[in-house]
Order: structure tokens, then sequence, then C-alpha cells
């Protein structure tokens, strides 16, 4: 298998073009109340954190990304201070090439940051964020929707599955989403064997044997643990069991859960950097790729990691559970890779995933299909999302 490495990959995927020059970077940070909040088996959302960044260049052209700041609860005003205090003087008034020149300097410059800190992971997040927003920058310049300036030959449809079933009555929610044209559904487990089990038979009995379901465990069980899960979750038809053990297990343990249970095993919403991926790909029972963009790599470093995977034979899912921005750019990386594979949508309400994206997509049977507008396609509605606004006062973030 070719190995995944931070070569010129990403930079083909479109024309050469006049270099991007930054003049702005700005900083929003949303909070929206959760209702229901949001049950993991490490914790427990009270509410829907999104930060935003937006660059705009020199002609008024104007990028938007998103930084995945869900934990912890006071991480999303802390990720807007990082990206402010250390992104908008390494991006701004320079003339890139191309985004990815952006992040692989970044990355660079940041490396020792990130040693020095233990900030690896906020570091990351702002780096994806403000990648993200590069590219729709440079697709909006182009005319083109960002799909194709990131390889796709065509707008072509893609999978999507109802994300984050809460343990609490998961079956109302679901059946609520099958209403709105989803077939797919993701259930929360790692709360009991005896609940996990009951939610389990209540979906199944509510949604009916066509429907299509996964679990994900967040990293709940240890491995004697998660081999007992996924042979009590047998005989339920799962799609995949996500996440059952820490991340940073080593292949081995992966392998060796790959046969001592039945389930197909998804994860990697937790990795970080090219060579953990490369080697969590080349796993042997790891079937289910799932990376974040807005965690680590934006669309430069995932747009290669999705490559790798289907050249593996493997499925690439983008994982996401944010707001609309980061939502829609998953779908853009799906719809430009193709391949066998889901995109994940939340399925808990979050005015914030419509407001700070309006969606230009519906789910018909499952399915979505972007437009060919420019960019992204999308452009968050600031005026109405003003009564989220959290002010970061001292660090110059841009009111609306």
């Amino acid at each position: 298998m070719t190995s995944i490495a931070p070569d010129s990959a990403a930079s083909s995927a479109s024309s050469t073009s006049s270099a991007l020059t930054v003049e702005r970077l700005d900083v929003f940070v949303f909070r929206a109340p959760a209702e229901p909040p949001v049950q993991t088996s490490f914790g427990v959302m009270r509410d829907r954190p999104a930060v935003l960044v937006r660059l705009t260049d020199a002609d008024g052209a104007v990028g938007w990304g998103e930084i995945w700041c869900n934990f912890p609860t006071v991480g999303a005003e802390h990720r807007a201070r990082m990206a402010l205090a250390y992104c908008r003087p390494a991006v701004t008034g320079r003339a890139w090439s191309h985004p990815r020149e952006c992040f692989d300097e970044l990355t660079k410059r940041f490396a020792v940051l990130a040693l020095q800190t233990g900030e690896h992971g906020t570091l990351n997040q702002i780096v994806a964020g403000v990648d993200t927003a590069l590219w729709d920058l440079h697709a909006r310049r182009q005319g083109k929707p960002l799909w194709q300036v990131l390889g796709g030959a065509q707008a072509r449809p893609v999978q999507v599955y109802a994300s984050g079933l809460n343990p609490t009555d998961p079956e109302t929610l679901a059946l609520r989403k099958r209403d709105e044209g989803y077939r797919a559904f993701k259930l929360k487990v790692g709360f009991g064997a005896e609940r996990d089990l009951a939610n389990l038979r209540a979906l199944r009995d509510a949604l009916g044997s066509e429907a299509t379901m996964m679990v994900d465990a967040n990293q709940a069980w240890d491995f004697d643990e998660a081999c007992q899960a996924g042979r009590r979750m047998e005989d339920f038809d799962l799609l995949w069991l996500e996440e059952p053990l820490r991340a940073d297990q080593p292949a081995q343990r992966w392998k060796e859960l790959s046969e001592r249970q039945p389930l197909t095993l998804a994860g990697g919403e937790n990795l970080a950097g090219f060579a953990q991926y490369r080697d969590f790909i080349a796993t042997e029972g790891m079937a289910v790729i799932q990376p974040d963009l807005g965690k680590w790599g934006g669309f430069s470093g995932c747009l290669e990691v999705a490559k790798q995977t289907l050249a593996a034979g493997k499925w690439y899912c983008p994982h996401w559970l944010g707001g609309g921005i980061g939502l829609v750019a998953s779908m853009h990386l799906k719809t430009a890779v193709g391949g066998p594979g889901y995109v994940e949508v939340d399925s808990n309400p979050n005015p914030l995933r419509e407001l700070l994206a309006v969606p230009n997509f519906t789910v018909n049977d499952g399915w979505v299909q972007l437009s060919n507008e420019p960019g992204l396609g999308v452009a968050p509605d600031l005026a109405a999302c003003k009564g989220f606004v959290v002010e970061i006062p001292l660090v110059g973030v841009v009111g609306v």
C-alpha cells in the first residue's frame, strides 16, 4: 500500500490559480442550548458550541471554516483565542500558492509550540479550521464547487446516517429522522449491558429489519469488555461497532478484537497526522476509517487519508458532530472522493447546524446530493445567530 505522506497529492486535485493572499482572519464563537443534552459514554454536552473562521482576501472574497470544539466544555473560547493569537499573524498578509502550502507551513510552525504547551489537539484543530476556510476561498475564487476543486468529476450523491442517538428513548428521535428521509441510524452505547441491549431492541423494533443500524461506544471499554459487548450485540445486524477501545490502542489489539467478536470495527476520529492514519488504515480488522476534518487535517490532510483508505479497500466515512460548516465540508470531501461509506449527520437538535450553514441539500431515501454553487455553497447567517454569540474580550473577535 502506498504510504500516506505530506506530499503534493492534494495539490494536484485542482488547477493552478493565482496566489491566495489573506487580508483578514476573523473568529466567531457561538453557543446554543442542547435540548436535550447530548450524552456520550465519557461526558454530556449541555450546550452546542461552534467556532467559525472567516478568511477575507484583498478583493473581498470570503472563505469559511469550522474548528472542532465540543470538549472540554470551555474549549470553544480557548480555541478562538488560540486561532487569533497564532493563526492570524501566521496566515494574513502572505501570498499562498495553494491551501496545502499554508497547511504544511502552519503544521511545521506550530510543532514546537505543541510540544511546549502539550496542546497538540487544540493546535491541530485551529489549523484544520483555517485549512477548510482557505480551500473554500480557493474554490470560490475559481467559481467552482469545492467538491470539484478537490478532484470530483461530478456531484455524485452520498449516503448519510442519523448519528448521536442518545441512550434515553432513542427510538423516538430515530423515527423522526426516518420521516426526514434517513435510512441509517447510529446509537450511543457504553452505558451498561442492560441499557445498551434494551435500546438496541427498541430501535430495531421501531425501525424494522430493513433499517441500517450502527453503534458508537466512544472509547468506553477495555479489551475484554469490548469482546463481550460485540458478542452481545451480534443478533441486531449492526453495520459497525465504532471506537469500542481507546483510540491509542496498538494495531495488534484491534486485530485481536476483530477476531474475538463478530462486529465490523470502525474508528479514526481521534487520530492526528499522516503517520497515525497510515498505520490505522493498514491495521488488519479495521474496516471503516472515520477522520474528522475539524479535529485534524482539514481538506489538505483528510483528502489524502480518504484516497488511501479507498485504495486499501476500506470504507471512508467522515466523522462530524458540530455546526453546519463542518458538516457541509465533510459532504464535499466525500462527494469528491466517492467510494462506499456514509457521511455522519448529527440527529440531535442544533440551531447552529442550520443557521451557520443554511443547508443546500435534502435527504432523499438516505442520500444527499450537493449543488454546483462555488466553494462550500453555503455561508453562515450571522444576523440570525446573534443571540448565540459569545463575546471573547481582549482578543479582537469580530462581533455580529
